[in-house]
């Protein structure tokens, strides 16, 4: 897109996110969010109410009575986007594009973020790591993501997401919350990499997908063509077989995906692009905050 539509569209997601972050997700955000990342402060005699897996056996032991150790919240985190550049986000049957909503998406996470005094960094990844930007803060960062979200063009088409947890794992050394932002079209089993980058960080997944990846069109023989290894090949719609057998597939896949975030703890959400994505990201916040 040329410079003034490229402009204008980094203007309509920064007035439409910054207006979300600031006026419907800033306390979701924070206790959902905040806390999970704490830091010991001291240790005093245990009261009444407080939670016994707090307690310092070592102390205790040698006072003979219990004391508990007392955390505080760290009062800035580092957040990660890791951002799936893969050639099938460019698909958008129904809706607007899911690359569109992604960015929408990961601008919405990067202004609650930089609200609550956070660094926001972003990985792009396809079948290799494309890019890598640095956490920082302040305004103009943010702004720089958004035109990378927008304007940003792959060098590969493919999908590893293994790839790309491992390679925020090693390249974070500090603990950080990792937003995974992906249709999560990966025929790869990614289930180690994420329960080793979830035991490091806090990682929550965030799927947009379109109707389409799920349920082909009674359209007679179609054309259709892979947007990751652009393979083409003819597909007759009409046929009750094959769109039951493609619908089986999709379903399986899902279970498949919920699964590994079931198995690892990943909190996750799943948003098609025809679907309000702020009433899914407030509800994965408040499931997060009231644990």
């Amino acid at each position: 897109m040329d410079a003034n539509e490229l402009l204008k569209k980094i203007r309509k997601i920064e007035i439409k996110t910054k207006g979300l972050s600031q006026n419907i997700f800033a306390g979701e955000y924070h206790s959902a969010f905040k806390g999970r990342g704490m830091t010991f402060s001291e240790v005093r005699e245990y009261q009444y109410g407080d939670d016994i897996r707090d307690i310092d056996w070592n102390v205790t032991a040698r006072h003979n009575r219990p004391y508990v150790k007392v955390y505080e919240e760290e009062r800035e985190m580092t957040v990660m986007l890791l951002v799936d550049v893969s050639g099938s986000r460019n698909f958008g049957a129904m809706g607007e594009q899911k690359r569109l909503m992604i960015a929408e998406i990961a601008a919405t996470l990067a202004f609650s973020a930089i609200q609550n005094n956070d660094k926001i960094g972003m990985i792009f990844f396809s079948d290799h790591v494309e890019k890598f930007i640095p956490p920082k803060k302040g305004r103009r960062h943010i702004l720089f993501l958004i035109r990378e979200l927008l304007d940003f063009t792959p060098e590969h088409t493919g999908t590893d997401i293994s790839l790309a947890l491992r390679y925020m794992t090693d390249a974070l050394k500090k603990r950080c919350t990792t937003f995974l932002i992906s249709d999560f079209i990966d025929s790869g089993d990614y289930y180690r990499a994420l329960s080793i980058a979830n035991n490091k960080h806090d990682v929550t997944a965030i799927q947009v997908y379109d109707r389409r990846d799920a349920q082909l069109p009674d359209v007679g023989l179609m054309r259709v063509q892979d947007l990751e290894t652009g393979a083409l090949r003819w597909v007759n719609t009409s046929s009750g077989r094959v769109r039951k057998a493609f619908n089986k597939w999709w379903y399986e896949r899902q279970q498949v995906m919920t699964d590994r975030f079931n198995r690892c703890g990943v909190d996750y959400a799943s948003i098609a692009t025809d679907e309000d994505y702020v009433k899914s990201l407030m509800g994965l916040f408040k499931k997060r905050g009231v644990r």
